[in-house]
């Protein structure tokens, strides 16, 4: 289908008042854009801010190319002048001026007006005329004079030349428009993408008497594109492993964590039997399910085991570690042995543990039959014992975090219960919301609900008015809290 394009049709110029808002428009995005780039710190190692980046940096080389079409659109094409003879308009060098500016060092030879050149190869005189833009573009001394059509693809890649040809033989011969990509190896060794525009031009008797041409460097706007496409897939990898890791360690921090809903009735031997309820929360973020643990087993002298724990970390390897320390907890506690002797056991455990880490907790035993609480603890917050609605904390025995030292040996503590107490255990990230890390009125506020606490009818109550009062805001991390109520 020719083109209709002629020979003898005058060019129409844009309204130059339209073209010049669109400049402004442009350059004003343009700076805009450059700022938020260079004001954002890229962390190299976090895929969503290198794809971030990548976008910024492709909208910049976008608006690098529409400011210099547009400062060209706003010139209109050369008058009589050939091609290779026009100076850059000065609405193109207007807008390429303030961006040159902005990057120290930038020179004027790899400024906007140097990656968009034209050529014209005429058919009835074989002349060819290139704009000085295009011989920079393919690296070519201007004494060398501008390429025919058949010398063209000897500069371009072998596995292109194809593509090249297919447009101008379809532009020639059926007048078609040209519009593709190939690439090129400059004089200079350089490989660079080249995006090519243009129409045959048409004589009064339809027979194609040139062709004209326009010709982008594109490569670093198709280089950020790439890194586009790659930091986006790399951010969707990482979101993908993110995920699966979530679903893992919920899967198995749900398969670890005691079955029991509601409140569990046990230790009835006793004069005192229990009443326990506990309960995970986890934390803002959705990613942040760590090692925090509660428990409470009916042992097989009759006695109670108690427990919460919290170790460092986050993710499948903090609850990996979460189920092999409580596993571990579990065992020893059938076996019978104390709360501190377990401890320390713990600690050699996590010491020679394929996957090292810290962590604080709480070990108690009870007896329902003399009603004694037997505890130990290793960096853990002491347990809140609330009697006639009055609460307070024990004190506690030393101990040092779990994983911290070797050979660390940890103290016990015995406390009678009474019926009617309440005994509150929790680990540290109760109290700890965002922007308050280390809330020391969090204790205090515990402490306070004890009117509260002796109205409730059973430990589950209990533990839904401390979640009450825990939930005004986002959590920074995840806890556990858990509720014994000694009967009567």
């Amino acid at each position: 289908m020719p083109s209709p394009l002629f020979a003898d049709r005058p060019a129409q110029p844009p309204e130059s008042g339209a073209v010049d808002a669109l400049i402004s428009q442009t350059r004003r995005l343009r700076g805009e854009v450059d700022a938020v780039r260079r004001d954002s710190a890229v962390d190299e190692d976090d895929p969503q801010q290198r794809w971030q980046r990548a976008l910024c940096d492709l909208a910049v080389h976008q608006l690098d190319d529409l400011g210099a079409h547009l400062g060209q659109l706003k010139a209109g094409l050369p008058g009589s002048a050939a091609p290779s003879e026009a100076a850059p308009s000065d609405a193109a060098a207007a807008y390429a001026g303030p961006v040159l500016d902005a990057v120290p060092g930038q020179r004027r030879t790899g400024s906007l007006l140097s990656r968009v050149g034209s050529a014209e190869w005429d058919l009835l005189t074989d002349d060819v005329h290139w704009s000085d833009e295009l011989f920079q573009i393919f690296g070519r001394p201007r004494e060398s004079g501008p390429m025919s059509l058949d010398e063209l693809p000897s500069m371009v890649f072998a596995e292109d030349q194809p593509v090249l040809q297919a447009m101008v033989t379809d532009c020639l011969i059926d007048g078609k428009p040209i519009d593709g990509e190939f690439r090129i190896v400059r004089t200079d060794g350089r490989v660079r993408t080249v995006h090519m525009t243009g129409e045959p031009v048409l004589d009064a008797d339809g027979c194609t008497a040139s062709m004209w041409a326009v010709l982008r460097d594109v490569s670093e706007l198709r280089r950020s594109e790439r890194a586009v496409r790659e930091t986006r897939d790399n951010l969707r990898r990482h979101q993908h492993i993110e995920h699966t890791e979530r679903r893992v360690a919920v899967e198995l921090q749900e398969a670890v964590l005691p079955p029991w809903r509601g409140s569990l009735r046990f230790a009835h031997d006793g004069p005192a039997p229990l009443d326990v309820a506990g309960h995970y929360l986890p934390a803002a973020a959705p990613g942040l399910i760590g090692g925090d643990w509660y428990d409470a087993l009916a042992l097989p002298d009759g006695d109670a085991l108690l427990t919460v724990g919290d170790l460092t970390g986050h993710g499948v390897a903090a609850t990996s570690s979460m189920a092999m320390v409580l596993g571990a907890l579990r065992g020893m506690a059938v076996a019978g042995i104390r709360p501190g002797a377990l401890l320390g056991h713990l600690n050699q455990l996590l010491e020679t543990s394929v996957q090292p880490a810290l962590g604080s907790a709480m070990c108690c035993r009870y007896d329902p039959a003399t009603q004694l609480l037997t505890w130990s603890q290793a960096g853990h917050p002491a347990p809140l014992l609330f009697r006639d609605g009055t609460g307070r904390a024990l004190g506690r025995p030393e101990g040092v975090l779990l994983g911290a030292t070797t050979h660390a040996a940890y103290e016990e503590a015995a406390t009678r219960l009474l019926p009617g107490d309440l005994l509150l255990l929790h680990t540290d990230g109760l109290t700890r919301t965002v922007g308050r890390p280390d809330d020391p009125a969090g204790t205090e506020r515990l402490l306070g609900l004890g009117g509260r606490l002796a109205a409730a009818r059973d430990a589950q109550e209990c533990v839904r008015a401390v979640l009450e009062e825990f939930a005004e805001g986002p959590r920074e991390d995840d806890a556990c809290v858990m509720v014994v109520r000694v009967g009567h």
